[in-house]
């Protein structure tokens, strides 16, 4: 397959850059490095099967050549990111998403919209399964990322319903592993980073509040396996062990050593008390679940973290 990555220099759009060449596909990169950064691709710079361009997809998207599938990951996806880009996350997840559909359409090629389990809001249903509409809050302090994300859900949809464009749809929960940022303001991010410089681990509210946490190859592989099936979606891609954020602050102290404790502050506006995937449909038709504990996880994403950090000083 000739598979076009927007986003493809992003945290998760580099690991499926990687899985994609890994089975034998041809990817053809797509950012503007907004968030996505030229080092998460460098080991791929060369290779025969792969092609970077720098462009942004809001703007225009066109790409030569016959293309099988248009994977969209072209988004901010922490809070850091999306706070400071409110306008670019909407506009990539509106004009930007409707650019890729129709390059899809021209090309008759298959779309796969990264979509996220933001759209669930703050449940009230738990776990989420995909026909759970949400409980969101559309001018909320998070609503540039969770109202972008719901419009691209609909306007895949409605290419699909009107003009018969193959689409895939895939609800992201928490993801982590190497090629984050440390200040790129997510949880495991933000307690590694704080662990190795010494510093207290943040703990908003009384920190009871839980996610699910899916190591990167986990969800990679999860996206792989729809982009192969002849589901559509919307589904679920997550780990559904549920953590609180006090269990996850301790199996960060333990794997870190750290000894400088906790410290809270209050819970930020419109965050999720809950967020779990029902993870069936995942299971009964695409024969996935995830793999890699949370510890395992995060023994294997501290080292980076720890590089990244010494880099940086």
């Amino acid at each position: 397959m000739r598979v076009v990555v927007a986003g493809g220099a992003g945290f998760l759009g580099s690991h499926l850059c990687d899985a994609l060449i890994d089975r034998g596909d041809e990817v053809v990169c797509v950012d503007n490095y907004i968030t996505g950064r030229a080092a998460n691709v460098a080991h791929l710079i060369g290779h025969d099967s792969f092609t970077l361009i720098e462009q942004d997809i809001v703007v225009a998207c066109d790409v030569d050549g016959d293309v099988d599938a248009v994977m969209n990951l072209a988004s901010p996806a922490s809070p850091k990111d999306y706070y400071a880009f409110p306008i670019e996350t909407l506009d990539v997840g509106s004009i930007g998403t409707r650019n890729l559909l129709e390059l899809a359409d021209r090309k008759s090629a298959t779309f796969f919209m990264a979509s996220t389990s933001e759209v669930y809001g703050d449940p009230l249903v738990h776990p989420q399964p995909e026909t759970y509409w949400g409980h969101v809050n559309s001018i909320g302090h998070r609503s540039m990322y969770d109202e972008a994300k719901r419009f691209s859900e609909a306007l895949t949809m409605a290419y699909h319903r009107s003009k018969g464009v193959d689409v895939k749809i895939v609800r992201i929960f928490n993801t982590y592993g190497p090629r984050m940022q440390p200040d790129d303001g997510r949880v495991v991010s933000n307690f590694i980073a704080q662990a190795l410089r010494g510093e207290a681990l943040t703990i908003y509210g009384d920190g009871q509040q839980t996610r699910s946490f899916c190591y990167v190859a986990d969800e990679v592989r999860g996206f792989v396996a729809l982009l192969d099936s002849d589901q559509t979606g919307p589904i679920n891609i997550g780990n559904p062990v549920e953590f609180t954020m006090l269990e996850l602050a301790e199996i960060v102290v333990e794997l870190t050593g750290s000894t400088a404790g906790l410290v809270h502050e209050p819970l930020p506006s419109d965050d999720p008390k809950q967020r779990q995937p029902d993870i069936t449909l995942a299971t009964r038709h695409l024969d996935w679940a995830p793999t890699i504990a949370l510890r395992a996880g995060l023994a294997k994403t501290i080292p980076y973290f720890a590089d990244e950090l010494a880099r940086q000083s």
